[in-house]
């Protein structure tokens, strides 16, 4: 069964704690797959540098032209949690493509979604290695301590969607789809970050009933304020960073833009001359003797840190 982010406890199995059957479970565990607040704040204060961020969600999209917007935005989740969880200071450009397109991999194999080698290689000038992609999943796997089935805003769609009295199925399914644009650009927004999903999918939701159904709003927001999991406050603050991302537009520099501002990329980073940790995963890579085991065949206790690698 492929993982399903509007519903990422079914058929959970080893890859995270076994669910309850009620909603509780995903408001428990939620905090489990956000990014590290240090990380989130660094950000913010500029001291984990925006471009790298910024960097890494091109090449993913890059990586990901083909597919829907799903599967980039599992790969982003994982991307910030890998992130925050190592606290790079500002690795290689190189090193940053063999992130993202690991985690699109990961993404990719989670979703059961159909790739090949060949889809993350050529753009710019780099050629990645199969054990070099092989070697940094298994270090993001061992960062994300394997909870690989991330709860986003989506797992929350469904819940909260119920307070909003729509019987009508095309007006809730209109509500949903927009709900989900706001979704899909919310995850470029640092400010939230900090936000629990559930937030966002409430505020969504809410931000979303506003344009559509502007006389019902106050009804919607009572009622979505009425849940006991929700903090009305943030709710709002989160409603209001939607708005005024609505208006400031794609700010964002074009994918293109973003790679020709890439220079130090070598042509087979496997050639290279590398540092401390990134000199080990290159050498790990050139073992072809390896087997390329699929994420299901993976064992449940295998860990790998990141910073396992740095023998300097």
């Amino acid at each position: 069964m492929e993982f399903d982010l509007e519903n990422p406890l079914a058929n959970s199995n080893h890859l995270c704690p076994p669910p309850s059957p009620n909603s509780t479970s995903l408001f428990l565990l939620e905090t489990d797959h956000m990014p590290s607040h240090h990380y989130v704040q660094s950000l913010k204060a500029g001291a984990f540098p925006t471009s790298v961020r910024r960097h890494a969600i091109a090449y993913i999209s890059l990586f990901c032209c083909r597919f829907g917007p799903f599967l980039p935005y599992l790969a982003v989740n994982y991307l910030d949690r890998f992130l925050s969880s190592q606290g790079i200071p500002k690795p290689k450009t190189w090193v940053v493509r063999l992130v993202a397109c690991s985690c699109v991999s990961l993404a990719a194999k989670m979703t059961k979604t159909e790739f090949s080698l060949i889809d993350f290689q050529g753009d710019g000038g780099f050629n990645f290695d199969a054990q070099a992609i092989e070697r940094m999943e298994y270090l993001i796997l061992g960062a994300l301590k394997w909870r690989m089935r991330s709860i986003t805003p989506f797992s929350f769609i469904s819940f909260f969607i119920s307070f909003f009295n729509l019987k009508d199925p095309p007006l809730r399914q209109a509500l949903k789809a927009r709900a989900v644009e706001l979704i899909l650009k919310a995850q470029m927004d640092t400010r939230l970050m900090e936000l629990r999903p559930s937030i966002i999918a409430a505020s969504a939701l809410l931000s979303a009933s506003h344009q559509l159904f502007p006389l019902q709003f106050p009804c919607f927001r009572k009622a979505i304020s009425s849940c006991s999991y929700v903090n009305k406050e943030n709710m709002l603050k989160c409603c209001n960073w939607m708005q005024e991302m609505e208006k400031e537009g794609e700010q964002s520099e074009p994918v293109d833009e973003i790679m020709a501002s890439s220079s130090n990329t070598p042509v087979n980073v496997l050639d290279q001359h590398f540092s401390c940790w990134e000199s080990e995963i290159a050498a790990d890579a050139t073992k072809r003797d390896m087997k390329r085991p699929r994420i299901n065949d993976y064992p449940d206790n295998h860990s790998v840190h990141f910073s396992q690698l740095q023998h300097c």
